[in-house]
């Protein structure tokens, strides 16, 4: 399968619902007594009732799964309802609710449109005020119906967090097969649930350190052959893919600035590593470090105003911050151990990072300042950590002894700590931003930077 089949934009329809008669009585703002703060230590248990119509339970599955996954919700059993089959249009029985604990209650309904399209109705209701939370409709294609689900799921995680959502959304990873000189890489795509992936198809070359754009579904990717390393472009919704050109030396490590117009990397020549960064437009190249030591992995702060970046100048990999044009280079890590792989929050408060210390890998992350070390994860082998764009979850990709690699999650607080839903052999994955800009102001308190990240404070 091409890796740009499933990759097409969609448009979703999105429409207000008119709350329901419990709201109008209450004379406050809907849900303000349901929001999950970090200090919440059990999961909000909530009742997702099987959405009526065609997919609809898929619809509802596809939601508890994700809302589960986060770490925050508690899906109650659907064989636990007493309330059967409640319907969108209607108030539900509340006490039913309560009585099986159901804090909350989503509920959804699909119906088939004359043109074919799916109309996706829901509502999320608070069961101990008896107020609604939110109420909207998507229209869209039916075969996009997971994408509603995930969108649906953003909407519910986005009012009872805080924050912005993240389910709609894809990792473009590395897809492995075998072992050693039998291995073989290709580019791989999916959604963050592990479903509808594609692939490119394998070649001689060993594909690497995939990155998405910020601003558009674009990857950035090295491809490693027998006499060549190469930087490429690949646009994931026309399928479009180009070399960034020749270089004297190895490159590696390619990255997206914030606003999509530059490519930062690294490049050896001569047995020494530095920084560069390249215009999209123009290809013009600029050299930003030129240390005798290693330096690599550079990644942009969600401004664009500084790089963070690892360097074994000192005499042991550390982490570097300068600004974008290379001035003001200074060490932020002050640990032990080896540092690697620095990636900067979306919310720019803080760098996540690979370690290396006593014979084992750690993920970690670090204030931006380089303060507040702590580690997420430790394991005999692991590494790349990607953001989640709500800059909350990371992924990266894990290793034992003699095993191929498979992804993982965790959280910024170690709580969460998962095999991501992909079962295949796989490394060096990268989350991508929304698929669309939020349609709608779901009623969560939203982050400084615009919405991309944690309630303040979270």
């Amino acid at each position: 399968m091409r890796l740009t089949a499933l990759i097409a934009p969609l448009c979703l329809a999105l429409v207000t619902l008119g709350a329901q008669p419990a709201m109008a009585q209450s004379g406050q703002p809907a849900g303000e007594d349901v929001v999950i703060s970090e200090g919440v230590l059990r999961d909000l248990p909530i009742a997702i009732a099987p959405f009526q119509g065609p997919r609809g339970q898929e619809i509802a599955q596809v939601i508890s799964a994700n809302l589960e996954r986060s770490g925050f919700f508690d899906p109650i059993d659907p064989a636990a309802f007493i309330q059967q089959n409640p319907g969108v249009d209607v108030e539900p029985q509340f006490a039913q609710w309560t009585q099986i604990n159901a804090q909350t209650l989503l509920v959804g309904q699909v119906n088939v449109d004359g043109d074919g399209r799916l109309r996706v109705n829901f509502r999320l209701w608070d069961t101990v005020q008896q107020t609604q939370l939110l109420g909207f409709q998507f229209t869209s294609t039916p075969e996009n119906w997971r994408r509603v689900a995930h969108k649906i799921s953003d909407a519910v995680y986005q009012r009872l967090t805080g924050e912005l959502g993240y389910f709609d959304t894809r990792i473009v990873f590395v897809a492995e097969d075998g072992r050693g000189p039998n291995r073989t890489t290709r580019l791989g795509v999916m959604d963050q649930d592990g479903f509808n992936p594609s692939y490119l198809p394998a070649t001689d070359a060993i594909v690497m350190t995939p990155r998405f754009s910020s601003t558009h579904q674009r990857v950035t990717y090295m491809a490693l052959g027998e006499d060549y390393t190469r930087i490429y472009l690949l646009d994931l919704e026309t399928g479009r893919q180009e070399s960034l050109g020749e270089f004297e030396g190895v490159v590696f490590a390619p990255r997206f600035s914030p606003d999509g117009r530059r490519i930062a990397f690294s490049l050896e020549r001569g047995g020494n590593s530095d920084i560069y960064v390249m215009t999209l437009q123009g290809r013009q190249l600029t050299r930003l470090t030129s240390d005798p030591g290693i330096d690599t992995s550079p990644s942009f702060s969600p401004d664009g105003s500084r790089i963070v970046f690892n360097s074994d100048r000192g005499g042991r990999p550390r982490l570097y911050v300068m600004n974008a044009d290379g001035s003001g280079q200074r060490p932020i890590s002050s640990g032990s151990g080896n540092y690697h792989t620095p990636v900067w929050s979306p919310c720019g408060d803080m760098i996540a990072f690979t370690k290396q210390q006593g014979g084992r890998f750690h993920i970690g992350v670090m204030n931006a300042s380089g303060g507040g070390e702590r580690i997420l994860s430790s394991s005999y082998y692991q590494e790349g950590p990607t953001w989640a764009p709500n800059g909350r979850y990371l992924m990266f990709f894990r290793g034992e002894a003699g095993e191929s690699p498979h992804l993982w999650i965790t959280d910024v607080t170690g709580r969460i700590l998962r095999p991501a839903p992909y079962g295949g052999a796989a490394s060096d994955p990268a989350w991508s931003p929304l698929l669309d800009p939020p349609a709608a102001d779901f009623g969560g308190a939203v982050g400084a930077s615009g919405g991309s990240c944690l309630a303040a404070g979270g």
